[in-house]
C-alpha cells in the first residue's frame, strides 16, 4: 500500500504538472471527436451548415495547424515567464507559478481541439462529411481564442512583482487559514504542560535520502502512536531541510509491539525544495526574495521593495492575530499525549518578513521610511504578547539607520514612518528627534 508520504508527493506532482491536464485534455478531444461522428448521422443538420469535402477538409487542416502553433506560444511565453521569475523575481516563485489553472486550462483546450478536429479529418471522403463535427470545431476554435485573449490579459498583468507579490501572500494566507482550522479540529494540549518526550527516545527513525519537510500526516502520526502506544516527536518543522542519516522520528516510551521504521517514516514527506502545501512561511520567503531582488545593485529599484512591503504588512497582520504554537502536542480520543510537532512562532515570522529587507534596503530612504510604517502599525495591530518582538525589530532599524545615516537631517526622515516611502506624509513617533540625537 503506497504510503502517505508517496501520495503526498503524488498530489504535488500533479498540482505542478503542465503535461497531465493537456494529456486529457488530447484523449477528451479524440473521444469527443469519436462522439460527433456517431452523431452525425442521427442529427439533423441545416442545409446552410453543411459543407463540401473540399471545405470541411481546409477547414479541419487550418484547425489542426493552428492549434499546433498555438501550442507553441503559450509553451514560448511559459518560458519567458520562467525566464524572468528567475532573474529578476524568484526562483521559489516557480512552485506557485506551477499551479496556475488558467495556463492548464489553455493548454488542454488547445490540445483538446487538435485531436477533435484530427479525429473528423479521417472520416471525411467524396461523399462523407462530418457536418456536425465541423460545426463544433468552428465553435472549439472561438472558445480557444476567447480563452487565449483572457489568458494574454492575465499573463500581461500577473509579470508585474507587486501582482506576483499579491498571489504570494493570498496562497500563504489561504495555507495559514486552512492551518489554524485543522489545529481547531485536532485535540491540542498546551505546549506549556509538561513535556511527554521525559525520557530519552526509546528508538529513532532515521531519513534515507534526506529532502526538505514538505508535509507530515498530523492525523497519521496520532493514529499510529496510538497504535503503538507510545508518544512520537517529530524531529523537523516542515520547511526544514533533512541531511541523509538524520533522525526523522522520536519515539518516546514503550511500545507495546515492534516499531516500523519505514511506515513511520511514510508519514513525512520529503522533497527537493519547499512547498507551499502545509508551509506558509514559504510564501512570506517569496515575498522577501522579490523584495531583496528589487533591492539588489542589478535591480535597484526600492519602490517596487516598497509595493511588496504592502503585502509583507498585510501578511504579518493576519499571522500576528493568528494562533500560533511553537509546539503542537497532540493527543488522542482519550486525551492522551501522542504526537510532538514543531510549530512556528510569531517572531520568525516576522523576522522572515522584514530582516533581509532591512538589511539590503536600509541604504533606501524610501525603504527605511516604509518598513518603520510597516512595523508602527504592527505594534497597535497584533496582540499585546506580540508587540516586543516588534519593538525589537525597531531597535534593530534603529541601530542599522544609526550606521548608515550620520547626517542628522537625513537620520530623521529615515526615521519617519511613510506608509509610501516617500511623499505620503510622515505618522510615525520617529519624526521628532530622540533626546540627545542629532536634530
Amino acid at each position: 500500500m503506497p504510503t502517505w508520504s508517496f501520495r503526498f508527493q503524488l498530489g504535488q506532482y500533479v498540482r505542478t504538472s503542465l503535461w497531465i491536464l493537456p494529456v486529457l485534455g488530447l484523449a477528451a478531444g479524440a473521444l469527443l471527436g469519436e462522439a460527433a461522428l456517431a452523431l452525425d448521422d442521427r442529427v439533423g443538420i441545416p442545409t446552410g451548415w453543411r459543407y463540401t469535402a473540399t471545405t470541411a477538409t481546409g477547414v479541419l487542416t487550418a484547425i489542426v495547424g493552428a492549434m499546433v502553433a498555438l501550442l507553441g506560444f503559450v509553451v514560448t511565453i511559459g518560458v519567458l515567464a520562467v525566464q524572468q521569475a528567475i532573474g529578476t523575481l524568484s526562483p521559489r516563485y516557480m512552485r506557485l507559478w506551477y499551479r496556475n489553472p488558467l495556463q492548464k486550462t489553455v493548454l488542454s483546450l488547445f490540445a483538446g481541439t487538435f485531436a477533435f478536429a484530427f479525429t473528423l479529418l479521417r472520416r471525411i471522403g467524396p461523399d462523407t462529411v462530418p457536418d456536425l463535427g465541423v460545426t463544433l470545431a468552428g465553435l472549439a476554435v472561438a472558445v480557444s481564442l476567447v480563452m487565449l485573449l483572457v489568458y494574454l490579459n492575465r499573463f500581461v498583468h500577473d509579470v508585474r512583482p507587486v501582482a506576483i507579490a499579491d498571489r504570494a501572500r493570498r496562497t500563504g494566507l489561504r495555507v495559514l487559514r486552512v492551518s489554524v482550522e485543522a489545529q481547531g479540529r485536532c485535540l491540542l494540549l498546551d505546549e506549556r504542560a509538561d513535556d511527554p518526550r521525559r525520557d530519552a527516545p526509546a528508538q529513532v527513525v532515521r531519513s534515507e535520502d534526506g529532502g526538505a519537510v514538505q508535509g507530515l500526516d498530523v492525523a497519521g502520526l496520532v493514529r499510529a502512536a496510538s497504535r503503538y502506544d507510545c508518544v512520537l516527536a517529530v524531529a523537523h518543522r516542515v520547511g526544514d531541510f533533512v541531511p541523509p542519516g538524520a533522525v526523522l522520528l522520536e519515539v518516546h516510551g514503550t511500545p507495546r509491539t515492534a516499531v516500523d521504521p519505514r511506515r513511520l517514516a511514510g508519514l513525512v514527506a520529503l522533497g527537493a525544495e519547499r512547498t507551499v502545501e502545509q508551509d506558509p512561511a514559504f510564501a512570506l520567503r517569496v515575498l522577501a526574495d522579490i523584495a531583496a531582488r528589487a533591492l539588489s545593485s542589478a535591480g535597484n529599484d526600492p519602490t517596487t521593495a516598497v509595493q511588496v512591503l504592502n503585502h509583507i504588512e498585510a501578511f504579518l497582520h493576519a499571522v500576528g492575530r493568528s494562533e500560533l504554537r511553537g509546539r503542537h502536542v497532540l493527543a488522542d480520543r482519550d486525551g492522551r499525549p501522542r504526537a510532538v510537532v514543531p510549530g512556528r512562532g510569531w517572531e520568525e515570522y516576522l523576522e522572515l518578513g522584514v530582516t533581509e529587507v532591512r538589511e539590503y534596503g536600509v541604504g533606501s530612504l524610501q525603504v527605511c521610511r516604509r518598513l518603520r510604517a510597516l512595523l508602527d502599525g504592527l505594534l497597535t495591530g497584533v496582540p499585546d504578547g506580540r508587540r516586543p518582538a516588534v519593538r525589537r525589530q525597531l531597535a534593530l532599524l534603529d541601530d542599522a539607520v544609526e550606521r548608515e545615516y550620520p547626517e542628522g537631517v537625513r537620520r530623521t526622515l529615515a526615521r519617519t514612518g511613510d506608509r509610501q516611502g516617500i511623499g505620503g506624509g510622515g505618522s510615525s513617533p520617529a519624526d521628532a528627534p530622540r533626546p540627545g540625537g542629532d536634530a
